[in-house]
């Protein structure tokens, strides 16, 4: 059985990428305000989303999560000027790496700052449902969509 296929109760497993000082900040007032997202949700905190190593991205899904989300600083970041970008194409590179194996949509990139729990939730929620829809999709076979 394909490791990505939901039953209609299961909810998508997602690794989430977030910054020390910006988004990961964001994260935790979710939590602690609350906020309603899906508990299958795994936060891993990394000092800068321009850091991240596409690998670590293959290795997610590979390991059993259904998709990965990239919280990243936008131009908050307090590393490098142009974090977007190059968090950006870390996901380029992640998609590339993925082949014919995992669909590009399995990777997800939003700015997050530290008092953006809202945006987080509603991300979240909609990478959720996406991720449900893509493995539950008509007329795809598991190596099709692998």
């Amino acid at each position: 059985m394909d490791k990505h296929d939901l039953s209609q109760n299961k909810q998508p497993k997602i690794l989430v990428f977030s910054t020390n000082n910006i988004s990961d900040v964001g994260i935790d007032l979710a939590g602690s305000s609350h906020m309603d997202y899906p508990t299958t949700v795994q936060v891993l905190a990394v000092p800068c989303s321009s850091g991240i190593n596409p690998v670590w991205i293959l290795h997610a899904l590979e390991t059993g999560f259904d998709g990965v989300f990239i919280a990243a600083d936008g131009g908050d970041c307090p590393y490098v000027p142009n974090c977007t970008e190059r968090t950006a194409k870390i996901v380029e590179q992640a998609q590339q790496l993925f082949g014919a194996k995992y669909d590009a949509r399995r990777v997800k990139m939003g700015a997050i700052c530290s008092v953006c729990s809202e945006s987080f939730v509603n991300l979240i929620k909609q990478f959720s449902k996406a991720l449900a829809e893509l493995s539950q999709s008509p007329g795809k076979s598991p190596e099709e969509e692998h």
